[in-house]
């Protein structure tokens, strides 16, 4: 039992010893002890990279929603599930018991199925964070439907790109939602995205803001009295291990974005034994984790990893900004929150406003920190660290991604020493490896190189949606049976990792993975436009900005460039989003390229964080004198 929960760093370095030598027992016993099974697997591990083929807990048979519901009733019916803090402070929060939450997600499967909804059919639920969204989750799980859940601030485009990418049969939403003190017209989001969408059959709406909306005949129906007369019993579709649970796009550094597949057992074994480590989570503790269920985040470590340990788990429509910036403190204070996880965007922000706000909370609740979305940064840390956690709550750095399913990398509070900047230590089972550009793995300590894993672990993507080939060459082409992650990593002279960054044309803003090569092909449909290069630089609160080069079919033009740069912009939104948007825009008479065309990125990036003084080595450059045109005319 000892190795489920671990407390010391001695206990630490045993239980990491033994999942590394032992992972196929180690797992087995995690699983067994923890969890419920209809069926017991066959094998616990079958694993080729070369293929790549993983399967976990093969030939088992479960429910997630069973392991994340059901078997908390007898002895946490009546405890708080998920905890709702609405947008605005003054309605009152909503607490979801166990017993409810049971109840409300049979309702929901239950229409689901009404609605001709059966296992393995997609639903894409593009919900704002209010229950309806953790709600919609478990009982497409329940039935056996892969949900695909898209961030509510995706623009049309993007989220028809989604759901003709897994052809979704339904699409469950709102009609709009609460952001501060703005609202947003997502069901008018829906109707223009499904314009290109011949997959969708039905659309269920919840009501939040209560406006007037278009609803469709035949397609739109309102979900409150479909629900109103629906049973709170539905059965559990017993599940393969390996079935898919859900489907997760993130940004691929060119084109499409890359529809990740979670499956069952794995997925739940993993997420569930990192949430009760990574945060020290204890029974009665309140949990909260700012995220959107948008992204891994909300579904790994608000959804299954909490609601897997019977934890109770706050779930907040709102931003740190509204109606103040005291907003977060108020909700710690309100709810005695014991775990708060948050973004570094989210952090330098409120750093920003300097501490007199948060005086007036009381944040002794508070025992364990984390930080999630890209590496924090030193300052942000260490004003993290002494304001909010008085010093006395460890700060979990953690390195994962939506491929990984779960926590990577990480200190676990109370256990790890912590380091500024750095993840620390690999998590239990975790393997890494820096290698270097040859392929060969960079061994001991004070090491820089590529981050790769070399050996599974349980919530690893099996696939990406429909594009297997896509998978294999993404992850597991650069080095010989290795994931390969796409990030650097340097590790220290006692073996504490250090995330360094993308090594692709991925750029985290605010915490977002934004690829540029779909921000590109945006600004290159603006009839004004002949070529961009999109490169990130440091920004004070989001990490890295957006600075854009952009070439211009006319370049003797005399169009006004404010104008440009707001239409420009306005393109980026409709087929991205606006967290896409570019902070500078510079127009160039031309781009830095190689004798075969390929842009120099390296050297755009380097005149973007203002470092001329080392730009490389230029003799490959077909056109060096733009180099100097650029630099001389840098924003």
């Amino acid at each position: 039992m000892s190795n489920y929960h671990i407390k010391h760093l001695e206990e630490y370095y045993q239980v990491y010893r033994k999942s590394v030598r032992e992972p196929e027992s180690f797992w087995e016993e995690i699983a067994e002890e923890h969890f419920l099974w209809r069926k017991k697997w066959d094998a616990v591990l079958d694993w080729d990279f070369s293929k790549p083929e993983i399967s976990w807990f093969k030939g088992a048979k479960l429910n997630i929603t069973e392991n994340c519901i059901d078997r908390h009733l007898t002895t946490r019916g009546n405890k708080t599930a998920i905890l709702f803090e609405p947008n605005h402070p003054d309605e009152v929060a909503e607490h979801i018991s166990y017993n409810e939450l049971y109840k409300r997600v049979n309702k929901f499967a239950n229409v689901l199925k009404e609605q001709g909804i059966k296992k393995g059919d997609r639903v894409c639920i593009y919900v704002p964070m209010i229950p309806e969204l953790a709600i919609s989750v478990l009982a497409c799980a329940r039935i056996g439907a892969i949900h695909s859940v898209v961030f509510a601030g995706f623009s049309a485009a993007a989220l028809a790109t989604r759901i003709n990418d897994s052809d979704c049969k339904m699409v469950i939403t709102s009609d709009g939602s609460y952001r501060g003190s703005k609202t947003i017209d997502l069901k008018g989001i829906v109707d223009e995205a499904l314009e290109s969408c011949s997959c969708v059959e039905t659309v269920l709406v919840a009501k939040r803001i209560k406006t007037e909306i278009y609803m469709k005949a035949g397609r739109d129906q309102w979900l409150a009295p479909l629900l109103a007369k629906a049973s709170d019993v539905c059965a559990p579709e017993i599940m393969d291990a390996e079935d898919p649970l859900f489907i997760l796009y993130t940004s691929g550094s060119t084109g499409m974005p890359k529809g990740m597949v979670h499956t069952t057992a794995g997925y739940m074994v993993y997420t569930a034994y990192t949430f009760k480590n990574a945060f020290q989570y204890k029974e009665n503790d309140v949990y909260w984790c700012t995220a959107d269920i948008g992204w891994i985040t909300g579904h790994s470590y608000i959804v299954y990893g909490p609601l897997a340990n019977g934890a109770t788990t706050v779930m907040f429509e709102g931003v740190p900004s509204y109606p103040d910036y005291g907003r977060f403190w108020d909700i710690v204070q309100k709810h005695k929150v014991n775990q708060f996880y948050t973004a570094p965007t989210a952090i330098r922000a409120l750093a920003k406003q300097g501490t007199d706000v948060i005086d007036h909370y009381d944040l002794s609740s508070l025992k364990v920190l984390g930080s999630v979305g890209e590496p924090i940064n030193e300052e942000a840390w260490h004003w993290y660290n002494e304001n909010i956690g008085k010093k006395k709550s460890p700060i979990i750095d953690s390195w994962w991604q939506t491929e990984t399913g779960g926590i990577m990398i990480s200190p676990i509070p109370y256990v790890t020493p912590t380091k500024p900047t750095y993840a620390t230590l690999p998590f239990i089972g975790i393997q890494p490896a820096l290698m270097d550009e040859n392929g060969n793995e960079l061994k001991g300590n004070q090491v820089e190189g590529r981050l790769c894993i070399k050996f599974p672990w349980p919530s690893i993507a099996r696939t990406i949606w429909g594009n297997h080939q896509r998978y294999k060459e993404t992850y597991f082409s650069a080095f010989d049976n290795k994931y390969f992650t796409g990030d650097g990593a340097l590790r220290d002279e006692v073996g504490y990792y250090r995330i360094t960054g993308r090594v692709d044309d991925v750029i985290i803003v605010s915490g977002h993975n934004l690829g540029t090569a779909p921000i590109e092909d945006a600004i290159n449909e603006h009839p004004a436009v002949a070529e961009s290069a999109i490169v990130g630089f440091p920004h004070d609160i989001k990490g890295s900005a957006l600075y854009g080069y952009i070439t211009l079919k006319d370049t003797g033009e005399t169009r006004n460039h404010d104008n440009l740069r707001t239409e420009i912009n306005q393109l980026i939104t409709d087929r991205i989003g606006p967290i896409a948007k570019l902070d500078k825009m510079q127009f160039t008479h031309g781009l830095p390229k190689t004798r075969s065309g390929k842009i120099m990125r390296r050297i755009l990036r380097k005149i973007a964080c203002n470092e001329t003084d080392s730009l490389g080595d230029t003799s490959t450059l077909l056109n060096q004198e733009v180099v100097q045109d650029i630099i001389d005319n840098v924003l």
